[in-house]
């Protein structure tokens, strides 16, 4: 049985109308994985370095360079990240402004809910969390996130924006499996949501303009290529003027981010 298999046993009536704890109903689930699990070569982020060249591959042709279990394992190391990153953030007393801690216990809440939809999708072929060192000293940096609050603000704009343009990315690779692209479609919609949210609490837009980039300089992949103005092969450079010009095209279009390139941002905080 392959994993798309699996997904539609998510969605069997005995299972959803079993009574039972919640601990009993992800045992039931778990031990359906595993039964379902699909053999592949699991992809491990930790595995890549920040030099990791980009690719260029489109993606139309994201479908021809990974498996199903590679997209997912690739979606949860960012889950693990994501996660961990917030976790470690709502256990720092002080960190987090008193006004801002609900909206980041409810990421931290959906986070936590993509890690566990992705590990039950998996099953056996999911891979370990990675060790992660948010102050970015694998890639070089000395940055201090859990003890400013500015910086904590900086990363989580740049791991959120991250996210969104990684798991669009891998649309194409889903492109043949509906029930896989159903679910990795819900989770990026929510993730543009937190970006959207973390944007303007750090008093920006909603939406990226060109390529403007207000994080560290080592940032600077995680808006490359946002200034594009050609959409289905025509140019729309000039054509709006009176409604925003070239900037309010390239804020009406979110661009893809290739497995490489986001593993050449994400592997700055990976051990």
């Amino acid at each position: 049985m392959n994993i798309i298999k699996f997904l539609e046993n998510l969605s069997d009536n005995q299972l959803l109308e079993t009574k039972g704890s919640r601990r009993d109903s992800l045992n039931q689930i778990t031990n359906a994985g595993k039964n379902f699990a699909q053999a592949s070569i699991p992809f491990a982020l930790a595995a890549t370095s920040k030099k990791t060249s980009a690719a260029t591959m489109s993606m139309s042709s994201a479908m021809f360079q990974a498996s199903p279990t590679d997209v997912l394992n690739f979606a949860l190391t960012l889950e693990y990240l994501e996660r961990e990153f917030y976790q470690i953030g709502m256990d720092t007393a002080g960190l987090i402004d008193a006004d801002d801690r609900d909206v980041f216990g409810l990421i931290l809440r959906h986070e936590n809910s993509h890690v566990d939809l992705l590990l039950l999708a998996l099953g056996d072929d999911a891979i370990d969390k990675p060790t992660f060192d948010f102050t970015g000293a694998p890639g070089g940096l000395a940055l201090n996130p859990f003890g400013d609050y500015p910086t904590f603000l900086a990363l989580s704009q740049g791991f959120e924006d991250t996210g969104v343009r990684a798991y669009k990315g891998q649309a194409g690779a889903l492109i043949d499996n509906d029930v896989l692209l159903e679910y990795a479609l819900q989770i990026h919609s929510v993730e543009a949501r937190h970006a959207s949210q973390v944007r303007r609490m750090r008093d920006e837009k909603g939406w990226i303009t060109f390529e403007e980039n207000t994080l560290p300089a080592a940032f600077s992949g995680i808006y490359e290529g946002e200034d594009n103005t050609i959409q289905l092969g025509i140019n729309l450079a000039g054509k709006f003027p009176s409604f925003g010009g070239d900037a309010a095209v390239t804020e009406a279009f979110d661009e893809p981010l290739t497995m490489a390139e986001v593993n050449a941002i994400a592997g700055v905080f990976i051990v």
